[in-house]
């Protein structure tokens, strides 16, 4: 097997840091309910970022909603903080799914009493704050899963209206650069100054950014990397020299990185994403796929333009996945995971999706990593639902044979009705 060396990015604000320990979860369910027992242990603090908070989204097994979990945290003396993204009048229709800071929501975090920390962070204009990220004492989550409920759903997709989504886990050094971030984002958040731009008791302070790296917790290589507007800070801090930071004025790191991983790959490329549209990824993709090089490329099922020179292509798949409905029909699931696996060695999770929004305007946060047996496992695990089968005994290229031809047979199945699948991938066209 050749064995390939996927480079990381020089131009990111955080450094490559060696000792961490990951694991990715897959699908909301099984996430939030490792999120919720992590608060629950909590003895620190609890710190995330959230896009979207929907009025009807609840934490699993009963516990209510992220408030009712978060206030129980506040209740036991954890700081907890929350910085949302309130869109501006270009983005404005997407307020129905954002927690913005409404006359409504003030008056239901008056009437609850709700003891967190808010601050309210608009984007540049037209663009989004898309990062999901947890910080939980010394472990982050870091991924595309928004308070959602079509994201509370469990592998596998039974049902209807469901997304299929994921976190990574993040334990050890580079913890302190998701760290880094939220302080950052905290410290310049753009509604700090303005009424009804802050809410709570402390939310008006600044907060001091990490001055240690965590110790070591495993042996994955790491790179928290992001996508930042240029100009969007100005004090991106001096920092103590075991952290290394550099100050940025903008960043590109998620789109740099995604080239440089397509254009090293040896093997095999997987990518989960909602959306692919950029012509430089589809153009890293169609040189991949040249070099012999198999693509897998996992969408929603919906008319695909911009893809055609990769169809061509008997090594490139373009699939989606279906669950089964209570009523024996298969039902397509939405695909909102943004993660990239290449060569069985290397991947990124995050909130990055591969359209030119999330590359070069809205502020995006990924956790790229490499360590074999990690990743492997990961593709093992993803394969798993998706074809209803273990690969753990096939190589990577043996495992894109194996969706190959599961893919097109449940799609045969999808066009004549018969809900008898293997697994919930199938194929489908680029138009």
């Amino acid at each position: 097997m050749t064995k390939s060396v996927i480079p990381f990015i020089r131009s990111a604000s955080y450094p490559v840091r060696d000792g961490n320990l990951i694991k990715p979860w897959i699908d909301g369910e099984p996430a939030f309910r490792r999120i919720c027992e992590l608060i629950e242990a909590a003895t620190q603090r609890v710190w995330l970022t959230v896009t979207f908070m929907w009025a009807g989204f609840e934490m699993p097994d009963g516990r209510g909603s992220a408030l009712d979990v978060l206030d129980l945290a506040v209740s036991r003396g954890i700081d907890v903080r929350i910085i949302f993204w309130r869109p501006d009048e270009e983005t404005a229709y997407l307020k129905q799914n954002a927690f913005w800071g409404s006359d409504a929501q003030i008056d239901m975090l008056n009437k609850r009493n709700s003891g967190v920390k808010i601050r309210w962070d608009r984007a540049q204009p037209g663009f989004c704050q898309h990062q999901k990220s947890w910080l939980i004492d010394d472990t982050a989550f870091v991924g595309g899963i928004n308070l959602n409920p079509h994201s509370m759903v469990s592998p596998g997709h039974s049902g209807e209206g469901q997304n299929h989504d994921m976190y990574v886990e993040l334990s050890g050094p580079s913890v302190a650069d998701v760290q880094h971030n939220f302080v950052q984002r905290w410290n310049e958040a753009s509604e700090r100054s303005v009424m009804g731009g802050h809410w709570g008791v402390g939310s008006e302070t600044n907060l001091p950014f990490p001055e240690h790296l965590p110790a070591f917790a495993g042996t994955a290589k790491v790179q928290v990397q992001r996508t930042i507007h240029a100009g969007r800070y100005t004090n991106g801090k001096s920092s103590p020299e075991a952290l290394r930071y550099d100050i940025t004025s903008g960043e590109q790191s998620n789109f740099e990185q995604y080239c440089a991983a397509i254009d090293t790959a040896k093997r095999t490329i997987y990518i989960e994403n909602h959306s692919l549209n950029v012509a430089e990824i589809v153009d890293c993709l169609h040189r991949a796929l040249l070099r012999g090089v198999d693509v897998i490329l996992m969408m929603p099922a919906e008319p695909r333009t911009g893809l055609q020179k990769l169809g061509t292509f008997d090594n490139f798949l373009l699939a989606g996945i279906a669950g089964l409905g209570a009523n024996r029909q298969r039902n397509p699931v939405y695909v909102h995971a943004k993660l990239m696996i290449v060569d069985d060695e290397w991947a990124t999770i995050g909130s990055c999706n591969l359209h030119r929004f999330s590359l070069f305007g809205n502020s995006e946060l990924n956790v790229a990593f490499t360590e074999p047996d990690t990743v492997r496992a990961f593709r093992c695990e993803l394969l798993q639902e998706h074809l209803g089968q273990d690969t753990s005994g096939l190589n990577d290229r043996a495992a894109f044979d194996l969706i190959r031809k599961i893919a097109k047979e449940n799609r045969r199945k999808f066009d004549t009705d018969d809900p008898n699948w293997q697994g919930i991938a199938f194929a489908f066209d680029v138009t």
